[in-house]
């Protein structure tokens, strides 16, 4: 709703009172004049309302009353002036025909007594409020400014909707947390920028991944879109987080780590996975017959797509922690079990091999450390490819926890994590409350791949 009224250069009534020597009286004089008697309606005279409240002296007395009826509130009260200086002193005398009223060096204005001065006078007959627009321009509501602006707000989230509803709790949280207004700052900008994150995840993860690079030139506006420290690829990283649950962290590994998460590599070789004994190629049979652990990278398996022969138990160990991998290379050599080793989350390098061994039927048996960070990597890992606890659930959890000493337990850190492969291990490690690493379980690990020895 607009405040507004036509200001016009005259009122048709005689111009104001004049001394015995013609000139114009002051402020003053102009309010101890006969009170004019204006038709509801009729417009400012804006000549003598220049005069009589257009001074510079009287800004801030029309800028509070603009914001009041902004604000939708009445004009009447005082308003007050801390430390004015004395030409905004004099042009409220002027204004009130008398020294206006001060508490210590401020200055304090009753805005109804304005009003009656311009209704009495004639200048202004609809009152202060009429004067406020023949002197500013209408005056838009702050509730009609919200409104507009939470309605564009509204139109910039659209996009959010089509995405999966797995998706559906982050996009709930970044409404709820302002992320998006804090990368955008308006909804104009807001819009474009939700739309091509929209896009971006719409085709994520990756498989089989690729560079950040290619998959912004082909998804986004160009190879740069999702370079580090944009708004887009922040706010598309918060997604793909969500969509692979990948954990929070800092840092430029971190974030290396969690677009890989999804597909997207800064490059071909940084990303690789740790493997004991898989056969299949001249170069995996050279290193399994000697039983030394080899390395990967996602270019060696991405560009020459590896067939790994199917053990012949049908299964390969998978742990979280290279000691453990090393320990079983020391411990059976040549004749050790197939085994994979994640070294911490997931890598893409990882993920590929692991899904291209499921794909061809082979099981996967999966162990990490007893903590909440450790069930989170199992979480990670068991949403791409499916695996079976390896010694890793309540009871296994429960039995190690037992057999440690104080100093071999340290506490659980972090917030809590569900376990789905087992929610009784969630149960059992939040009532324990201690963390028992893959180290600290290394012999029962041993002891179950030297069933499987060849």
């Amino acid at each position: 709703m607009n405040h507004s009224v036509t200001p016009s250069s005259g009122t048709g009534r005689s111009p104001g009172p004049r001394d015995p020597v013609g000139q114009e009286r002051p402020a003053d004089a102009v309010e101890a004049a006969p009170p004019a008697t204006p038709q509801a309606g009729e417009q400012v005279d804006a000549e003598r309302l220049g005069r009589l409240l257009g001074d510079p002296g009287l800004a801030w007395l029309v800028e509070r009353a603009r914001q009041r009826m902004a604000r939708a509130q009445q004009l009447v009260g005082p308003v007050t002036l801390s430390h004015p200086d004395e030409s905004q002193r004099r042009a409220a005398e002027r204004l009130l025909g008398r020294a206006p009223r001060s508490a210590g060096r401020s200055l304090t204005v009753r805005l109804d007594a304005v009003d009656a001065i311009l209704r009495r006078s004639g200048v202004s007959p609809d009152g202060l409020p009429a004067a406020v627009v023949a002197l500013t321009g209408p005056v838009t509501l702050h509730a009609e400014v919200r409104g507009r602006e939470e309605r564009a707000w509204e139109e910039a989230y659209a996009p959010l909707a089509t995405l999966d509803a797995d998706l559906a709790d982050w996009t709930e949280r970044i409404r709820k947390d302002g992320l998006v207004r804090r990368l955008a700052r308006t909804p104009e900008a807001a819009g474009p920028l939700v739309d091509a994150a929209v896009r971006a995840l719409r085709s994520l993860p990756v498989v089989p991944p690729t560079s950040r690079a290619t998959f912004a030139a082909r998804h986004l506006s160009g190879a740069h879109a999702l370079d580090e420290g944009t708004p887009l690829a922040t706010l598309v990283l918060s997604g793909l987080r969500a969509l692979t649950g990948f954990p929070d962290g800092a840092g430029a590994e971190w974030r290396r780590e969690a677009w890989a998460s999804a597909g997207l590599l800064k490059d071909d070789v940084s990303s690789t996975v740790l493997l004991l004994n898989l056969r299949g190629t001249p170069f995996l049979d050279w290193m399994a017959d000697a039983g030394e652990p080899a390395v990967l990278t996602l270019r060696c398996l991405t560009r020459h797509p590896l067939a790994p022969a199917v053990p012949t138990t049908g299964t390969v160990h998978v742990c979280e922690n290279p000691a453990v991998l090393s320990a079983a290379a020391d411990a059976f050599g040549p004749a050790c079990p197939p085994m994979v080793c994640l070294q911490g989350q997931p890598s893409a390098a990882a993920l590929t091999l692991l899904r291209g061994l499921s794909a061809q039927g082979v099981g996967l048996l999966y162990h990490g450390d007893f903590d909440w960070g450790g069930v989170r990597i199992a979480t990670a890992l068991r949403r791409s490819v499916p695996w079976r606890p390896w010694r890793y659930t309540a009871a296994h959890y429960r039995a190690a926890a037992a057999a440690a000493t104080v100093a071999e337990a340290p506490d659980l850190t972090g917030p809590p994590a569900a376990t789905p492969w087992d929610p009784d291990l969630a149960v059992a490690l939040a009532e324990r409350g201690v963390r028992v690493e893959e180290e600290a379980v290394l012999d029962d690990l041993l002891s179950d791949l030297e069933t499987q020895v060849r």
